[in-house]
């Protein structure tokens, strides 16, 4: 069965954070993802409509490993969102104008193939590794 954008639920997502006005500002005002409900605890944000939630917590420990993509080292682990091409490319826009810093930076990778598709990785604030990226057919999320 195909999924399509239609009828997948949203995913929630928890992660690490050690400011929330920091993670506020990456994720509100950089990211453009709205606030939803908070505590002095937490925040949650519209991630492309799906619930990701930046908890307090001690980020020293984040452990980053890589694997490589394409003759890329994509760092493991890392979420995300797959994007519609027209908004993954005004979010690189705004992405690079904010400054941010790419691991990975914007491009097109599996050129030619099933799952051509549009990528970019970078880290939040607090090294949670993010990839965005889109399919100029989404029907090809899950080609071989």
């Amino acid at each position: 069965m195909t999924a399509t954008a239609k009828n997948i639920p949203p995913f929630h997502l928890a992660f690490p954070v050690d400011n929330l006005e920091t993670a506020r500002a990456f994720y509100g005002e950089a990211m453009g993802c709205p606030e939803g409900r908070s505590s002095s605890e937490w925040v949650d944000f519209n991630f492309f409509g799906h619930q990701i939630v930046a908890h307090m917590a001690d980020c020293s420990q984040n452990r980053l490993h890589h694997s490589s993509v394409d003759d890329h080292a994509v760092p493991v682990p890392h979420f995300g969102a797959v994007l519609g091409l027209e908004e993954w490319e005004k979010l690189a826009e705004k992405l690079k104008a904010a400054g941010t810093k790419f691991v990975i930076e914007p491009y097109i990778r599996f050129k030619g193939q099933p799952g051509e598709q549009a990528t970019m990785f970078f880290f939040d604030p607090f090294g949670n590794a993010i990839e965005i990226k889109a399919f100029a057919n989404l029907d090809n999320l899950f080609a071989k």
